[in-house]
Formats: C-alpha cells, structure tokens, sequence
C-alpha cells in the first residue's frame, strides 16, 4: 500500500497547523497499540544483542552500524511464526516502537570505541565501568530532549526525508501490506547468513574449539581452521622452504598485510559499497607497502626501544601498531580531518539552513497552537530538562574527568549548535558527521587548555553523543510519522533503547577488550596487542589529542611533512569530488580509513563490497535484459523484494542488506563468545 503523503507544493505552501491536521486526518493511526510490553521487551532483548554486534564492528572499523532494518525484520519472522501457533501477532506500530528501542541501543557503542577509550589510552587508566555508563546514558538522554524541540520543524513542517528513516518506514508497509512470504524471505536469508557466518568463525576460533574438542569432548588433539588463509605460506617460511614477503625488508606480515576469514568484515564491506572500499584498499596499500617501508628503511620508523623488547618477549621491534603510532597515523589522521571539514564547510546552507525556525518553523504557528499537542512531547519537558540535564552532564565531566565547569558549561551552547548541523545532515543526506564534528570542540577547547587532554577529548564525546542520539531519534521517528504512530511514545522507546544498550554494551566492553589487563600496564597495548582490533575512530581521537597537548614539534619532522601534504590533497580531493557531483573516484576519507585499519579488516571488506557488487551487478543486468522483474518492477528506496523477482535479484539486489547484517550478526557474536571463552574458561 503506498504510504499518503504531501506533495512538493503543500509542503512548501501549506502552514504547520494544516499539515498537522492533514497528519491526524489521514495518516493518524488512533489506539493502535505501539508501545507495548511485548515490543519495548522486544526491542531491549534485540537491541542490546545488536550493540554487541556494533562494538565488535567499531573496535575493527570505527562506525557504527544502523541496527533498525535488521530488528524490524527479525520482530516480523519471529512474531509472525508466534503467530502461527497462537499469539497475537504485532502490529505495525508495535514493530515501528521495537525498532525505536533497539536502534537506539545499538547505537551506544560509539562513545566507547572513539572518545572514551582515547580518553583512557592518554590517561593510561581505567574509568570505572559505572562512570563511563551514566555519562554516555546522561548525554543520550540529553539528546533525546535537544531533539524534540526539533522534531516539529524538520519532520511535521519541512518533511525533510532522513533516507534511513524513510527507508525503514517503506519496509514496514511492505511487510504489513503485502505477502508475508516477503518478510519472511529476507528473515530466512539474514538467519542462513548468520548461521553460516557463526559456523565458520566458531570453526576458525582456537579458543572455542580448545573448549569444545578438550573440555567438552576430551580429545587429545585440538583442531581448528587458520583464520589467516596464507597461514599455510608461512608454515613454508617457518620451515625455511620460502621467503617470507617483504617490501625493502618490512614483512608484510609484521604489518598485517594478510587476507582473513571474518565474515562480520566481509558483510561490512557489502554494506559499505565498492568505490570506498576500494579507496581504503589504496590507502592501506599507500601506507603499508609504499610509505612504512620507505620510512622504516630510511630510519623515520625506528625500532622500539630495547629495555622495551627486553622486557616483553616476541615483541616485535617493528609492526603496524608501532609505526602508526610513532609515525604513519598521522597523515592519515591529516586527510581525513581535513576532508571531513571541508566536506562539512563547503555546503554552507546545510549550516545556515539549520539555524532557521528553531521552535516555530517559519514564523507559523507554534507548539502550543498545534493540534498534534497531545500526542507530542511537551516542550516544556525539553524546556525544563535541557538545563537540568546539561547541568548533571557537566558536572560528570568536571568531577570525574577533571573538565574545568565553564568549560563544560560552555559546551551547552556549542552542544545545540553542532547537533542543528548535524540534525539538518542527516535529514537531507542520512549522514551524521560525527567524525567532523568532533573535531571542532576538539580543537576550540583543546586550545583554551591545551596541556589537559581530558578537556578537548570529553567536550567532544558531549557534543558528539548528543548530536548524534539528536539525530538518531529524528531518523527513528520518521518512520513512524509516515506510518502514523504517537511520537511521545517513540521518545520513550528511545529511552528505553538508551538504557538497554548501556547496560548491555559497558560490561561487554571491559570483557572483549580489557580482561587481561593488570594495574600499571599500557591501557593501550593492552587492548590493541591481539591484533585483530584495530579501534581506529580512537586512535584518531588521541592522535588529535596529541597533537594539541604536545603540539608539532613533538613527532619527526618528516611526519609533519607527511601531514602537510596529506592536508593539501585531502583539500584538493573533496573539494573535486563535491565539485564532480561525487564523480570524481577518490575518497580521501575512505583513503585515510585504510591507513588506521588493520589490514585484514581492510581486504575483507574490499571482498566483500566487490562480491556484492558484481552479483548485485549480474543479476540487475539479468532481469532488464530479459525485460522481467528487474525493468518492469522499479525498487522503492527500501522497499522489500517482490515475489515475481528472480531468486538471484531476491538474494544479491534487494537482499544485500539483510544478509550482510546477517554475515555481521553472526560472526561478531561467535567471535564476541570466542574472546570471552579465552578470558573465563580457559
């Protein structure tokens, strides 16, 4: 059934007050039940699984991963099937109110893996889990307020379209107003895509197999498969029959150039499409086969010091971890803030656009005239709790960070303008510029005093947890206004989802990443020495950090270079490729990507995007060759596979995202079990 909605003309001539009512006219579902037990236990149960899934991908990638597609999916096959022996199935609304719940709790990862895990690395100390908690719960909370007062401007009154959003609330009328064979397909393509992904991860595990073959089974042999597939190359290089591969005499295994088996990566890549992942491709080949070795061989990278090496055993004197810290982050950190600023710069009327209306949209008529009053958010609940939370949230920072209280007090501010730019971002593109806009506070309080890190790392985890919770809670809140459910329910829900996700994602944090850490260890090395995380998004955080504590003079004069010039074509790029209409085909973004992760997880990715891509190329081909479903049935943005496609259309074109987060779900929480298994049962 297509979804009613206003044209171009009415939205840009009709006043705020027809539009609400032309909302509750057509649109309104009444009573419908929304948020009900079943689907606020449902989407806290689904959503704190799926950030622990978004914590294993950030610590490897650095983003984190819309969940709402991938719950809305799986509520409708297990309901539907709950159905079939007796329950009452959900509805539309109650699905729309799960998927609030549970993106909102996958989304409370991202704090963890950039700002407060820099934080802890420049400190060399852990935060107590419960601080790091109730300061990423608190900001959350803040964002939902800062939010709201928004929500009457850019989704009632401009219908801006916030892409996911928008896709999700497509997806939802598909699968309520069509055959339920649609819904349940791509609920059998995420969950075969799980499986298998788990399989393999479970059988490439050393510690899962140790457990299963010798504790369980009580086998003398343990067996397991080499995650690495040029293990057996290696094995040939141990044994003096090969050379191990090298570039001027950097091994390209100490730099953890080696294809893997993570599948989460490969999905992940499938996602991310195949011109970025290719862009990162160049960038790691940049890095780590042309500029670490020329460095290393020039002796810019020196080897680690021998007190050091004495000290721990099989240590290498040089690997990746080592020359991105001392030298190759940088210019990879320079490209990316440069090209993430101007990219957020260049289209100034995304900023000058947000600043108009703010509480009454276009002079029109205001919140309390409008006839949706009862069923939105009060103002005066963000009026009242916007003061009241900021003022909790600064004072955390100043008593558990040492965040000076003005400083923190002038975040407040700071903190409303960046989340309207950010907000007017993700309503006209679907993109949060999170990674640009942290940068600014950064820098602006970094410079009022400089020598405290935990002043610009902190300020900036504030205003970037609530531009993004802010911008987050609009994007969930789209699908229900397109499909008519009571917007103050889906603020709780959002709530709801907050606290499921923090409760879910701190513990799992100290549990992957620091069980094995012992007091006066290096926090750092501890959570970056197996390798397989690579927490680039924090190692970007405390490189500028660095920066602005320590300043130029602090790092080799040819990395300042290295900064120098990565600026300049970071510049030249972005501005190009807005210029070309993103024709141009570098990304200096996706390039400074590649040089911070791990390797591996860079050429999973890429096999994964460039797998998609050409099945995805294949079939589309096929179907308008032959004339059938792929010409004659064009694809709504969102929209679910129609019967009459093909299985291969159904399978790479349309079901490309569910088995994706599928291969992601899977693999992140067999390998989540496999760490977990290492640290208590071994």
């Amino acid at each position: 059934m297509a979804i009613k909605q206003l044209s171009e003309e009415q939205v840009r001539t009709w006043s705020l007050e027809e539009k609400d009512r032309w909302w509750l006219e057509n649109v309104f579902r009444g009573n419908m039940p929304q948020l009900t037990i079943r689907s606020a236990v449902t989407g806290f149960l689904l959503g704190g699984l799926l950030s622990a899934t978004n914590l294993y991908v950030g610590a490897k990638t650095g983003w984190t991963l819309g969940v709402g597609l991938t719950s809305v999916i799986l509520a409708f096959a297990a309901f539907r099937i709950l159905a079939r022996l007796g329950a009452r199935d959900f509805t539309i609304l109650e699905n729309n109110a799960m998927q609030s719940v549970a993106t909102a709790a996958g989304y409370m990862t991202g704090p963890l893996t950039s700002g407060m895990a820099a934080y802890m690395w420049v400190q060399n100390e852990l935060l107590p889990w419960w601080q790091m908690l109730l300061f990423n719960v608190v900001l959350s909370v803040l964002g939902v307020l800062v939010a709201f007062p928004l929500k009457r401007r850019f989704i009632n009154d401009e219908q801006q379209p916030f892409p996911e959003g928008r896709a999700c609330g497509v997806v939802l009328d598909t699968l309520y107003t069509s055959d339920a064979s649609v819904g349940m397909f791509q609920a059998r393509a995420l969950t075969l895509a799980a499986l298998a992904a788990g399989t393999l991860k479970l059988i490439s595990s050393e510690a899962s197999m140790t457990f299963v073959q010798g504790k369980l089974l009580g086998l003398r042999t343990i067996r397991w498969l080499n995650e690495h597939l040029d293990a057996w190359y290696y094995d040939l290089v141990d044994q003096g029959r090969a050379t191990a591969p090298h570039v001027l005499g950097t091994k390209l295994r100490d730099m953890g150039v080696s294809p893997g088996l993570d599948l989460a990566m490969v999905g992940a890549g499938g996602l991310m499409g195949i011109r970025p992942a290719l862009n990162m491709f160049l960038g790691m080949v940049l890095n780590f086969l042309v500029i670490v070795p020329i460095m290393v061989h020039q002796g810019e990278i020196r080897p680690r010091p021998p007190e050091v090496l004495a000290a721990r055993p099989g240590l290498l004197p040089i690997d990746r971890i080592w020359a991105l810290n001392t030298w190759a982050l940088w210019w990879g950190i320079s490209i990316m803030v440069v090209a993430a600023l101007t990219a957020l710069f260049a289209r100034p009327q995304i900023i000058t656009s947000a600043f108009r209306g703010l509480l009454a949209p276009r002079g029109r008529a205001g919140a309390a005239a409008s006839p949706m009053a009862g069923i939105e958010l009060p103002l005066w609940v963000s009026l009242v709790g916007i003061p009241i939370v900021g003022a909790i949230g600064v004072w955390m920072a100043a008593a558990w960070f040492d965040v000076k209280w003005y400083h923190g007090a002038a975040a407040i501010p700071l903190i409303m303008a960046l989340t309207l730019i950010a907000v007017n971002s993700t309503a006209l593109t679907g993109i949060t510029p999170t990674g640009s806009v942290s940068k600014i506070p950064q820098f602006l309080f970094g410079s009022l005093r400089p020598k405290h890190p935990g002043t610009n790392l902190m300020t900036a985890v504030m205003c970037v947890e609530v531009a993004s919770n802010a911008s987050n809670l609009l994007m969930d809140i789209k699908p229900g206004y397109m499909l008519g459910a009571k917007p103050r329910q889906q603020a709780l829900g959002h709530l709801i989802g907050i606290l499921a996700g923090a409760l879910a994602s701190t513990p799992l944090f100290y549990l992957l990443f620091l069980n094995s850490y012992e007091p006066g260890e290096n926090v750092q090395e501890v959570m970056l020495e197996s390798g397989q995380f690579g927490f680039p998004s924090a190692l970007q955080w405390r490189g500028i950090s660095d920066l602005i504590s320590n300043g130029f003079g602090s790092m080799p004069r040819s990395a300042q270079w290295s900064m120098a010039i990565a600026a300049i074509v970071g510049v030249v790029f972005e501005v190009v490729r807005i210029r070309s209409r993103n024709r141009f085909p570098l990304s200096p973004l996706a390039i400074g990507l590649g040089v911070v992760i791990p390797p591996e997880s860079t050429l999973a990715m890429l096999f994964g995007a460039a797998f998609f891509w050409a099945l995805g190329r294949a079939y589309t081909r096929r179907g308008e060759n032959q004339g059938g479903a792929g010409a004659e049935h064009g694809r709504v943005e969102g929209q679910l596979p129609s019967p009459r496609l093909s299985l291969g259309e159904r399978l790479w074109v349309t079901g490309r995202e569910p088995i994706c987060a599928g291969l992601i779900a899977g693999a992140a929480l067999v390998g989540i079990a496999d760490i977990l298994i290492r640290a208590f049962l071994l």
